[in-house]
């Protein structure tokens, strides 16, 4: 049974919320209205957290600074944005802080409770809106500096890397899947999951999108 907090200023929402993930086996250890009283709830619980669904806007601690501090002073806690904003600082803000998932809040309980357990297996969730967004945000970042090489993208990432893994990694950036990296570099898609096996074990990143918002800064 997972131990759940939700952190929104929709009283509607944080009751629905409650219901339906009570109904499915999970036990909803605090209801917070904004960041300081999350934090107030993590402090005060004996029981612990397994994962927050967390809004973004709301007076006072938005969701933003509280996933810096939940990341900081709880680091094993999972992170699931529940949010109506997708623009680009959001995304790369709350993905950059450590932010396990992003959803809508228009996508329905069956995604929510889908997303949770996918959280809870080590899995990153985005919704299908944000995605896009984030690799149009990532297109457009490599676009607008085309004279770019991985060699001046911050981090420190590349010392240890090959040239085909950088290449691979600026392809990723660029948001290319790992069938399309296999077509552009005339390679096999099993190939390039290894040489990507390889990134996330020198950059000590294994996540995909992390790792994206991270090369890119």
């Amino acid at each position: 049974m997972y131990k759940v907090l939700l952190v929104d200023d929709e009283i509607l929402l944080l009751d629905s919320l409650e219901i339906i993930l009570s109904f499915n086996n999970m036990e909803i250890i605090g209801k917070a209205n904004d960041g300081t009283a999350a934090i107030h709830i993590l402090d005060s619980v004996q029981e612990g957290c397994d994962i927050a669904l967390v809004d973004l806007n709301m007076k006072g601690m938005g969701g933003i600074e509280l996933i810096k501090r939940m990341k900081a002073s709880y680091p094993k806690i999972k992170i699931l944005v529940l949010t109506t904003f997708y623009d680009d600082k959001n995304i790369t803000e709350a993905i950059a802080g450590g932010a396990d998932g992003y959803l809508l809040k228009d996508s329905g309980k069956d995604v929510i409770l889908g997303a949770v357990n996918q959280i809870m297996g080590g899995i990153t969730v985005l919704d299908p809106k944000v995605m896009t967004r984030l690799a149009s945000l990532m297109n457009n970042r490599m676009s607008s500096r085309p004279e770019e090489s991985a060699d001046k993208i911050p981090g420190g990432f590349w010392a240890d890397m090959t040239e085909r893994e950088k290449e691979i990694c600026s392809l990723m950036t660029a948001g290319l899947t790992n069938r399309q990296i296999a077509e552009r570099l005339y390679i096999s898609e099993g190939t390039v999951k290894n040489y990507i096996s390889n990134i996330y074990d020198k950059t000590g990143i294994h996540d995909r999108v992390k790792l994206i918002v991270e090369l890119k800064g």
